[in-house]
């Protein structure tokens, strides 16, 4: 088996079709297994899928689970390609489609022919069901070639459609950290990234789509359980690849600090701010206004600048008094 696509969905009955369509229709010299791991739907979606095993058994092969494993499909995905035998995976989300018969192919070439690359992406649409003007992911100027540094950076970076990329087995490692995160794409890019370069072909091979019910947009930055989460994840990408990038690593997660400041949870709770505005402050290092700004609104407290206004005003009043 050359690759497994692993097609990973939950409550998408009416997409999932789609995809395996645009899977089925891939135009290739090599075979190739999909995988659908099915994270206990509790819509249509597995009907949907054992439509697609009946008649191409050979091919899709469902992966259905007992219970929903939660962690934003993060288990979900593990699960699932761990079922699959290829030399290269194809990790598809079950909301986007491919629309290039030739994306595999053109990808498994660039691998085949670049063995000390781990993975290869594509370039993508990114398309709004609301409506909005349809996007091309990367631009015109996307490096070729992605090294570790082109993934670490004071904020996130993100660029790569998950629907575009197929990597080696022999490259996919999870360790410990990796499986506390709600990301997959983040932490896995930068694992496969720290074991060799990654390629990039210009082709537009698949659709990323943006709906309501779409994972990304399930990420909640006025969460504390998010942004924690977040924060926990680039402290393990730091011990990951040996603190090399501790001093970027460390903004990054001040970012994720700062936004914390303002979560719903810690809405007028004073104490509860205090310790992480130091901790924005020891960590991002924010120029002199910046840092004057997060000390008056989160650490000094509401009745101690009411205290230097009464007196500041009182001291003003006396002045002018003696002065007249």
């Amino acid at each position: 088996m050359k690759v497994s696509v692993g097609i990973l969905t939950y409550n998408q009955e009416h997409f999932i079709g789609q995809a395996i369509e645009g899977v089925l229709a891939q135009r290739t010299d090599f075979p190739f297994e999909i995988l659908v791991g099915d994270d206990c739907s509790t819509d249509g979606t597995r009907e949907v899928v054992m439509q697609y095993v009946n008649q191409f058994p050979t091919i899709v092969k469902p992966v259905f689970h007992t219970q929903n494993l939660g962690q934003n499909g993060l288990h979900n995905t593990i699960q699932t390609l761990k079922k699959g035998t290829g030399e290269y995976i194809a990790v598809h989300d079950g909301d986007d489609y491919w629309i290039d018969p030739l994306k595999l192919q053109k990808q498994v070439d660039f691998l085949d022919q670049n063995p000390t690359f781990t993975t290869c992406f594509t370039n993508a649409y990114i398309r709004y069901d609301d409506g909005s003007p349809e996007e091309i992911l990367n631009p015109p100027d996307q490096k070729a070639t992605i090294t570790v540094e082109d993934l670490i950076g004071e904020n996130e970076i993100w660029f790569m459609a998950t629907s575009a990329v197929v990597f080696r087995r022999s490259c996919w490692q999870i360790p410990d950290w990796f499986l506390k995160s709600s990301s997959g794409d983040i932490p896995r890019h930068i694992i496969l990234a720290k074991q060799g370069p990654i390629g990039y072909l210009p082709d537009i091979t698949s659709v990323y789509r943006k709906h309501k019910g779409g994972v990304s947009l399930a990420d909640n930055y006025v969460s504390i359980k998010f942004l924690k989460n977040r924060i926990e994840m680039y402290e393990g990408i730091n011990q990951e690849l040996g603190y090399k990038y501790d001093t970027i690593l460390r903004k990054n997660k001040a970012r994720y600090y700062k936004m914390m400041l303002e979560a719903k949870e810690y809405q007028n709770q004073y104490f509860a701010r205090v310790p992480i505005a130091l901790k924005y402050l020891r960590l991002g290092q924010p120029d002199a206004e910046t840092k004057k700004e997060i000390i008056k609104t989160y650490i000094v407290p509401n009745w101690l600048l009411d205290f230097y206004s009464f007196v500041a005003i009182s001291l003003f009043k006396i002045k002018s008094k003696l002065n007249t």
